[in-house]
């Protein structure tokens, strides 16, 4: 019996130790177990941001919020340049341009050049080229573009983030390029971007779509309109058949409706813009409404229908108003910006040197004696060499006076005061490349701004204003507001020439597509450039054709 006991009381105690084993390790489980199902299911920071650039597309105030809110909580300096840029965006989406250029440019103490990634100084370089094709400097956008892709290592880079931004900085660049008439150079920037688009990700994916758009618009200015209208037709059923992009669908739809503006069926033109503009009709994208305003009255112009022209035409010249109001502030806020940042620049830079002397002040030291004794001595060489320099000048003077040419001082005298007055002039070099950058900004039809002014051409040109001034009323022969005009007067007599449909319209249409601020300084400036009234230059033309 006892050993009966003693036997099963040591099964028991082995039972119990396996009991106690399973339970230890059923209870590791428990509480280990919530650690392993975080770590797995906890979304990464790739996937955060790529879902903060489709609410982008979809809802620009959802995107603010929702990248407000991870701006928050992460700690990240790299996370935090990212989100920024996001939130930007759609501030700029909905011509806020003022907000997009402050939360782009807000730092934080560690967020200084050369401290951070080179992915996110590129990330960096590319917001502000984003920020300035925004504002429509087009040109200052194009200049640090260029500088960027010079790197050919960087075009070689493998990193997806990178490729990434690649990709948008070709597209910003076709862009430009397009602004400018320049659809060969478009193209081909835009197949280098659609190049860098390797990723499966909503945001390469939405990427696409706006290249396959831009790239079907550069097709349509060249009046290739039915490779366009397939490309159209394209991507639209690409960007249907995945749903809930608001803007990115209105801008294929916006973009299409411009083919049949240019085939004359105004008609299905209107249909396409209807359709483009419910899925953003109760959605604050106001930089692309104003699109859809101004093409609306444009149909409907031409339709003959002056009550929906009135209406949409209310709409687009209220809405433009105050975007253009914005943008000038954003323009001037960039400007202050910049001069901030180079002036932080300068004394960080002074700074810096100061701390340099410091730790190497003793080896300065040292030197600055060493310095010191060999001035001493070249002083006493200079002394003697300056002795002998002043005789022979006196030696050749004499000299020119023995072989006639006595005057010759008061010669110099004379061109030198010549040549002081000539330094408050521009060069010969500065002015043609002045020049030059006119001709390139021309051809962007900035000039139809009714807002433009001698700054904000400054700003666009990158040009100083006194330089401008003056190479304009030299070369050009008239003062800025009389090249300003004559360029206007000179777009609107081309489309009136080349496209049909703008001869039904009332020439004070004409003259608020122009830039002008009334129907009778159009008429005033038209007759003065071109020796006719709009409408009689309008019946000549139709009397040649027929």
């Amino acid at each position: 019996m006892i050993e009966i006991s003693v036997k099963n009381s040591g099964k028991m105690i082995l039972m119990v130790r396996k009991m106690l084993k399973s339970n230890m390790v059923i209870l590791f489980f428990i509480l280990w177990c919530p650690v392993f199902i975080n770590g797995q299911l906890a979304p990464d920071f790739s996937i955060l941001t790529d879902k903060a650039f489709q609410k982008l597309y979809q809802n620009p105030e959802e995107c603010i919020s929702y990248s407000q809110s991870l701006l928050i909580s992460d700690k990240n300096i790299e996370h935090k340049v990212i989100l920024r840029n996001i939130i930007s965006q759609a501030y700029a989406l909905q011509g806020n341009y003022v907000q997009s250029v402050s939360i782009s440019n807000q730092k934080e103490e560690d967020d200084k050049r050369g401290n951070l990634s080179q992915f996110i100084q590129l990330f960096d370089d590319y917001n502000l080229a984003d920020q300035y094709q925004n504002l429509g400097l087009y040109g200052q956008s194009k200049k640090i573009i260029a500088g960027i892709l010079k790197d050919p290592d960087l075009l070689k880079s493998q990193n997806p983030k990178e490729r990434m931004v690649l990709a948008k900085l070709f597209q910003l660049q076709a862009i430009n390029a397009g602004m400018v008439r320049d659809y060969e150079s478009a193209v081909l920037n835009m197949d280098k971007s659609d190049s860098y688009l390797t990723g499966t990700n909503g945001e390469n994916r939405i990427i696409r779509w706006e290249n396959s758009i831009f790239r079907s618009t550069f097709l349509l200015r060249q009046n290739k309109l039915e490779e366009s209208k397939k490309l159209f037709d394209s991507v639209i059923a690409d960007i249907e058949k995945h749903g809930n992009n608001a803007f990115i669908c209105a801008f294929a739809y916006e973009s299409l409706s411009r083919y049949y503006f240019m085939k004359g069926d105004y008609n299905t033109a209107i249909q396409k813009l209807e359709k483009g503009f419910s899925e953003i009709e109760n959605l604050p994208y106001n930089d692309l409404k104003i699109i859809f305003y101004e093409l609306f009255a444009r149909n409907y112009l031409a339709l003959n229908n002056d009550e929906k022209y009135y209406y949409y035409n209310k709409l687009y010249t209220d809405l433009k108003a105050k975007l253009d109001s914005n943008k000038k502030e954003g323009i001037q806020y960039v400007v202050k910006l910049l001069e901030t940042y180079h002036n932080k620049n300068l004394e960080f830079q002074k700074q810096n040197k100061i701390n340099q002397l410091r730790i190497a002040g003793s080896i300065i030291l040292v030197l600055i004696l060493i310095m010191t004794a060999y001035f001493l001595i070249e002083s006493a060489r200079a002394k003697d060499l300056k002795k002998q320099l002043v005789f022979f000048e006196k030696l050749k003077f004499k000299e020119e006076i023995t072989g006639g040419v006595a005057e010759r001082p008061i010669e110099i005298l004379k061109e030198n005061k010549a040549q002081e007055k000539d330094l408050s002039k521009i060069s010969k070099e500065k002015e043609e490349e002045i020049l030059q950058k006119l001709k390139d900004w021309e051809k962007s039809d900035s000039y139809l701004n009714k807002n433009m002014s001698l700054a904000i051409l400054s700003a666009q040109t990158g040009i100083n204003t006194k330089y401008l001034s003056e190479v304009i009323n030299n070369n050009k022969g008239k003062n800025f507001n009389g090249y300003i005009n004559e360029l206007r007067i000179d777009h609107i007599a081309r489309l009136l020439k080349t496209d049909p449909a703008y001869l039904n319209y009332k020439v004070s249409y004409l003259a608020e597509y122009a830039g002008f601020s009334s129907h009778g300084a159009f008429t005033n400036v038209f007759k003065s450039i071109t020796g006719m009234s709009p409408n009689t230059y309008i019946q000549e033309i139709i009397k040649n054709k027929s």
